[in-house]
């Protein structure tokens, strides 16, 4: 028991508050082959090495890649199964590999339905998705990865063509013109762009004639990434929307990027997924991975 004179000597202790840690604690990504192990599952794991976070491997049958969501057959029952019950092979060196190379947990699944509907369903459980832009036919890239980038909500690292090297984000250049889809793609990206040396917000804003009729102020996005410790040089253009893709790529390309950060933009016409200009030239043309959000 605490007397009176013990009383006043007990300093009450004070906790300083600790931010939480940016980072994503679910990885995914949408497989094509396991021997070798396809480079969007390499890129995963590199990312969740990062964090020591959870790492999904979904394999994607070749035959189901070029489908769009409307093609799929509506009699399947399941989007997907284990591959503990279809190739228990696969998924025990999976789990090996991923765990020895930094990933906390490994998992793997194979999928029964387009690639849509799959990033889709799994996207929810996940914070960040890795796809390849040629796991489809060239002449689908827009029609299938384009709709399911569109559809899954998260932000999603597409790494280009026969990509065979390891991830870097030294060098980040963002596309930002003050959409909500460029404002969600760089606060998606944030835990990348914390561990990055050099940042470069290209800022092409476009305000329409309403904005002054909005009641909240938007925060600078330069002043925003300070806040959460980014220090980001501003580089302002004024170029036509479709021109905006090439100028992006351009600007990537003459800060040596590792990657471009921006919003995936699109709109439905008559049941049709249709893309933005800017987000079509650099899902055809970058040489560089791309983080994309809708």
């Amino acid at each position: 028991m605490l007397t009176e004179e013990s009383k006043h000597a007990v300093t009450p202790k004070t906790y300083e508050a600790q931010p939480p840690s940016l980072h994503y604690r679910d990885v995914l990504a949408l497989a094509t082959s396991t021997g070798p192990w396809s480079p969007a599952l390499l890129a995963a794991i590199e990312l969740a090495a990062l964090w020591r976070s959870n790492v999904t491997g979904c394999y994607v049958p070749g035959h189901l890649r070029e489908q769009r969501a409307h093609e799929s057959e509506a009699t399947v029952m399941s989007l997907l199964t284990d591959i503990d019950y279809d190739c228990v092979e696969d998924a025990h060196a999976f789990q090996v590999f991923a765990c020895s190379h930094g990933a906390r947990y490994a998992s793997w699944m194979v999928t029964r339905m387009a690639v849509a509907p799959t990033l889709r369903k799994l996207g929810a459980w996940h914070d960040v998705a890795v796809l390849e832009r040629d796991m489809v036919d060239e002449t689908r890239v827009f029609d299938v990865l384009g709709e399911a980038m569109l559809g899954c909500r998260i932000p999603c690292l597409i790494l280009p063509p026969h990509w065979d090297k390891a991830l870097s984000f030294k060098r980040i250049v963002i596309g930002w013109n003050g959409s909500f889809e460029a404002t969600r793609a760089l606060h998606g990206a944030l835990p990348l762009l914390k561990n990055a040396e050099e940042v470069t917000l290209i800022n092409g804003e476009i305000r329409t004639p309403y904005d002054s009729q909005v009641s909240v102020a938007e925060p600078d996005p330069i002043i925003y990434l300070m806040h959460h410790g980014v220090a980001a040089k501003p580089h302002y253009i004024r170029v036509p929307a479709d021109e905006a893709g090439e100028v992006l790529l351009k600007k990537a390309k003459t800060e040596h990027s590792d990657l471009l950060v921006m919003g995936g933009y699109g709109h439905s016409r008559i049941r049709e997924r249709v893309l933005g200009g800017a987000t079509r030239h650099v899902m055809a043309h970058a040489d560089i991975p791309v983080f994309m959000q809708h």
